[in-house]
Formats: structure tokens, sequence, C-alpha cells
């Protein structure tokens, strides 16, 4: 089955210079001009992969990805901004808002699709074997939740593969280059706050006291 990507871009040379790209490589390619759009058509195709312009008119990335984050079937579809090179602030804000990754303008056709290929290869959750709860939290491979406190939750792919991964070891250190290779690739680039955004908020949603920073080092599960 083909692996589904949106694009949503307010250029409409962007649009076909990637669709074109992803076309060639066998992905079924969807297009929307604004964030409008483009959250109607995730809905209707529930893609694999949603490829999102930062800066648009009305509606920008930032809150697209808000938006599909909120819908409960949309929550585990990867997303990745595209982003002017240089834009340290609309990257980071990505990666608050809920993005897995970003691909930087201008797009070179190799490792565009380089950068899909290891995304869409990390679609599926970290194999680990749990015992039941720890700290008040358990965790649901085949639904792809958290259940903490007695709460379901659903969390963006990264924060539960990052949590999937801390939790699988609770006290042992995680260097900051063991999380990179395990959550995000070793063929995958992103910036050196990724991970201490998807910390931050996963401590948010489960407590500061389930995760230790290890300065210079990395970070723990437990205290």
């Amino acid at each position: 089955m083909k692996k589904k990507i949106l694009l949503v871009d307010d250029e409409s040379d962007i649009l076909d210079f990637i669709g074109y790209n992803l076309r060639q490589e066998g992905y079924e390619v969807f297009t929307a001009e604004n964030g409008v759009q483009g959250i109607k058509m995730a809905r209707i195709v529930q893609p694999d992969l949603i490829i999102l312009d930062v800066m648009m008119p009305e509606m920008d990335g930032i809150e697209v990805c808000q938006i599909i984050r909120s819908d409960t079937n949309l929550s585990t579809t990867i997303i990745a901004f595209l982003t002017a090179r240089g834009e340290d602030y609309s990257q980071v804000a990505g990666l608050d808002a809920g993005g897995d990754d970003y691909i930087t303008k201008p797009v070179k056709p190799k490792v565009l699709i380089s950068r899909v290929k290891a995304l869409l290869r990390r679609a599926s959750p970290i194999k680990v074997k749990f015992p039941s709860e720890r700290h008040g939290i358990a965790i649901n491979l085949d639904r792809f939740s958290v259940l903490h406190q007695g709460k379901e939750l659903t969390l963006p792919k990264k924060e539960f593969e990052l949590l999937n991964l801390l939790w699988s070891e609770p006290g042992k250190v995680f260097t900051r280059e063991a999380i990179l290779s395990a959550v995000w690739g070793d063929d995958v680039v992103v910036g050196d706050r990724t991970i201490d955004v998807h910390i931050r908020k996963l401590r948010g949603k489960l407590g500061d006291d389930l995760f230790t920073t290890i300065k210079g080092v990395g970070y723990k599960f437990g205290k």
C-alpha cells in the first residue's frame, strides 16, 4: 500500500516541485494551498506524513499543527515543517506545537527523499516489553497511548517514542546521542534543542519528577 503524504504550502511552485519528486518515489501525494484546506484534507485523507510550511498567510503552520494534534484521529500522523534556513525560532516553535521534524528550504530532492524515507521508517513505535505500570504510567503499544494516573493520553508520535524509550529502563541515563539515534534515526538531522523541547512537553503532561536531566549527558526516567 502506498504511503500517503499531504503537502501544505501557499506557493504552488513548491507544491509542484515537492509533489513531483515524491510521486516519482511512488508516494501518493495530496496538496493544500493554505492551512484551512490542509486541516480539511488531513481529516479526509488521514495521511502518514504531512509536510507543512510554517510561513503561510491567515493561518500559519504552527496553528495548523496544533489543530491537527488536537484531533485524536491524526495525533500520530508524522508532521515535518518546511522552514527557511536560519529560522531557529520557527523550528523550535514547530516542535513545541507537536511537529516531529523540519526540512530546510531551499529543498534539495535527494535530501527531501532521504528525510521522508527516514521519517516513514520510524512510523511504528519502538517495540519494547514493559511491565504493566511504572510510577503511575502504563504504555499501550497497540493503542499508541499512555495511561497516566488512570487517564488515557494520546501523545504526538515523537513524544510517545521518547517516553517509551526512557521508560523501558528506569534509572538508566540515555545520552543525547542515544536518544536521537533511537527516536529520530541516524539519518535524520534535527536541531540541538529537539530533545529538550520534547522532554519539556512530557514534563508538562506527566510531571517534572518523572524525568531527570543529567547535565552535559542526557536524560533518565525517574530519580
